[in-house]
């Protein structure tokens, strides 16, 4: 019978011509390591059986040809096999597999060895109480920031111009333009039905509003 070969889901391989190599991610925080670069011997072979075959031509140049075909990175090989195996378990003591969501994490900070599972199944006590504690600081902030005042002293029925009519330069407040001094607020809007008030009008010509 043939034997198994262990893999994960968390493999990329880095193999090429020269050998093997294998590189495997956490699948919580994305860190990873890569496996130690084992030279395939084969390869050097091949390189000698091309260079043959290029310098010689003829019935030598199927040497190059099946020298490639005997080393085909892309397609499983006991080769590839042996240099996956040897590869997991260089990695696997870096690594654990969640029984909760069933994702291979690192250990050096997504796995709570405390209840043997990842830490987003069940989050470190101390790590879940401070992004807790963070979290009710933002909703703390934004419920008192809603009850404060921060549009004081602006005239909000004034139509805001982020460019000057006259000019077009850029505006930053204010009543009048910084670079030309055309006012600004030249228009208003009435507060019964939004229509925008002439300068210096007492009440809004559309619905009689006062101004």
């Amino acid at each position: 019978m043939t034997e198994h070969v262990p893999f994960t889901d968390n493999v990329t391989d880095l193999s090429n011509e020269d050998g093997y190599q294998f590189e495997f991610r956490c699948e919580r925080c994305g860190n990873g390591f890569r496996s130690a670069f084992r030279r395939d011997p084969r390869s050097t072979g091949q390189k000698l059986a091309r260079g043959i075959s290029g310098f010689l031509g003829g019935p030598l140049a199927q040497v190059g040809y099946m020298a490639d075909r005997l080393l085909d990175r892309g397609t499983n090989s006991p080769a590839k096999d042996d240099a996956l195996r040897a590869a997991t378990a260089e990695i696997a003591p870096r690594f654990h597999q969640c029984r909760g969501c069933g994702d291979w994490v690192c250990g050096d900070g997504c796995w709570n060895t405390d209840v043997g599972q990842c830490a987003r199944c069940s989050p470190v006590g101390v790590e879940e109480l401070a992004r807790l504690q963070a979290e009710a600081r933002r909703n703390q902030i934004q419920q008192r920031l809603e009850t404060v005042d921060l549009v004081g002293g602006v005239s909000l029925s004034e139509q805001a111009r982020p460019t000057c009519p006259s000019c077009g330069a850029q505006t930053r407040g204010g009543k009048f333009c910084v670079d030309c001094g055309t006012p600004l607020a030249t228009t208003r809007s009435c507060a019964g039905c939004g229509a925008d008030l002439s300068q210096g009008a007492r009440f809004c010509g559309a619905c009689g509003t006062a101004a």
